[in-house]
């Protein structure tokens, strides 16, 4: 992304960035600026409410905005996984100082990393894991949990439980 021709927002999406911070919350931020803040809500099958093979997440959208501030900021500086594939780059880590927030970016495989969008949730445990492909981001999280982000709407995320996971 060319900083001159960027709005204002882009420009602060893409400087923090390269300060490795991202806003703080369950969000998506895009390359372009744009934020999307998301609500990570759990079900689960009737009669197994202690079964997590029984629960279902959803990551839905609850509000989209083109121009935004945020009191705080996360440090995304610890990277625990990289996948490069076609000319992107999928990371995957958490905000350790604070309190173990889990995060999964994609980037394009350029020396600046330049970011695609962001994708951080206080409800995720650290990614350990992270897959590219055409058309995914697949992020693991400690917790066993697959989150499998399409790569032009990560938005639109489907988590499910990793196989062979008990908890």
């Amino acid at each position: 992304m060319n900083d001159a021709a960027a709005t204002p927002m882009a420009q602060l999406v893409h400087r923090r960035w390269r300060e490795r911070e991202a806003p703080d919350g369950d969000v998506i931020v895009f390359a372009d600026g744009s934020l999307r803040v998301m609500d990570l809500l759990r079900t689960h099958e009737a009669g197994r409410p202690d079964d997590p093979r029984a629960e279902s997440w959803h990551w839905l959208e609850i509000l989209r905005a083109t121009e935004w501030s945020t009191d705080d900021w996360l440090d995304v500086d610890s990277t625990h996984a990289v996948h490069v594939h076609g000319g992107s780059r999928a990371s995957a880590g958490e905000s350790a100082r604070h309190g173990s927030v889990g995060w999964v970016a994609l980037t394009r495989d350029d020396e600046e990393s330049t970011l695609e969008w962001l994708a951080v949730s206080r409800w995720s445990d650290p990614f350990r894991e992270v897959a590219l492909d055409d058309t995914a981001v697949t992020a693991v999280s400690a917790a066993g949990r697959v989150w499998t982000f399409p790569r032009d709407a990560p938005q639109n995320v489907r988590i499910t439980l990793a196989p062979g996971t008990r908890r």
